[in-house]
């Protein structure tokens, strides 16, 4: 969070880095300031941050030169890896060497992805994120083609396959 030559944009509330190990071409983490544990531990108080992080991810996209040519997606893992809320932008090409296992792959092509919106829509709603049991389970799906829906056996024919997709 702090290292300069990962941050693309900072401001009184954010900072957006570059993801150190990008499962897509482009890949950004927005990261509140404020220390923030989970989405379990978001609260109402936090939905102009959120909606803030979101409209900085939607400029980080614009600001991005494959922006009419990619699609993105902003959103939180409902699980994540990491103890301090965070929004990913990221292209849906997945074209990446750091784009390994059935995990990664599951974990932005499934429900285990939350979207940004709708992360907003539910605290606003609800007053918390409420994520469903057996969301873990979502990580151990087949590989699925997230355009297509065609199932595959590996991450290399699933990255071979991917190919066909792109611009």
């Amino acid at each position: 969070m702090q290292d300069p030559k990962m941050q693309v944009y900072k401001d009184e509330q954010v900072v957006v880095i570059k993801d150190k190990y990008p499962k897509a071409r482009h890949h950004w983490l927005v990261l509140p300031w404020e220390s923030i544990s989970s989405l379990k531990a978001v609260k109402k108080e936090h939905l102009a941050l959120l909606k803030h992080m979101h409209s900085v991810g939607e400029k980080i996209v614009q600001d991005c030169p494959a922006f009419s040519t990619l699609q993105f997606r902003l959103g939180y893992h409902a699980i994540p890896s990491m103890s301090h809320v965070h929004l990913h932008v990221i292209s849906q090409d997945f074209d990446s060497p750091f784009l390994k296992n059935k995990k990664h792959w599951n974990s932005f092509t499934t429900e285990y992805f939350l979207e940004s919106q709708d992360v907003m829509e539910m605290v606003e709603r609800n007053g918390k994120v409420t994520v469903k049991d057996g969301t873990n389970e979502l990580l151990k799906l087949p590989l699925r083609c997230h355009v297509c829906r065609k199932e595959l056996s590996t991450i290399p024919q699933l990255k071979e396959h991917l190919k066909m997709h792109l611009p």
